[in-house]
Formats: C-alpha cells, structure tokens, sequence
C-alpha cells in the first residue's frame, strides 16, 4: 500500500540534496520524492514503511527526524478570547 513519509532533513547545499536523492532513487518501493531544501523538507511517496524511510535518509549522515504537523491550538483559540472579552 502506498504512503507518503515527510521528514525534516538538515540540508545546507545542492550536495546534501544530492545525497539525499541518490539514497532514495536506490530505496526499494519508492514511487516518487520530493527534496526542498529551503524548507528542509524531504517527501517520500510509495509501498515504504516510515522508519526505513528515516534510516535511509540517515545514512547521508543529515540530520534527519519525521516532520511533526504544526500546532494549531495558539491560532484557534485567540479569538475566541477576544471575542469572549468583548462581550
């Protein structure tokens, strides 16, 4: 089954972003990636598991970790305090 992994990966050059591609253009089970390194930002879709994606991408010596979702409760409930407080 297909799936997609986004890791954040400490790239500071094209070489680093070339180490990363040619790791995982060799991966088995990886349909497609993406590489951004002014986001540090490494997406990896296909039949792979996240943890050997994260191996994989750790082998270019990269500081790499999963990309944790951004938290949205600061944005959600300012307004309801101003709203709150107006009333």
């Amino acid at each position: 089954m297909a799936q997609t992994v986004v890791l954040r990966v400490g790239m500071s050059c094209e070489g680093c972003v070339g180490a990363v591609k040619r790791v995982l253009g060799k991966m088995e089970g990886v349909e497609s990636f993406d590489v951004d390194i002014k986001e540090q930002k490494v997406t990896v879709k296909g039949n792979v598991t996240p943890d050997a994606v994260l191996q994989t991408v750790s082998k270019t010596g990269k500081k790499t970790s999963f990309w944790e979702a951004e938290p949205v409760t600061n944005q959600s409930t300012a307004p309801a305090d101003a709203t709150a407080a107006a009333s």
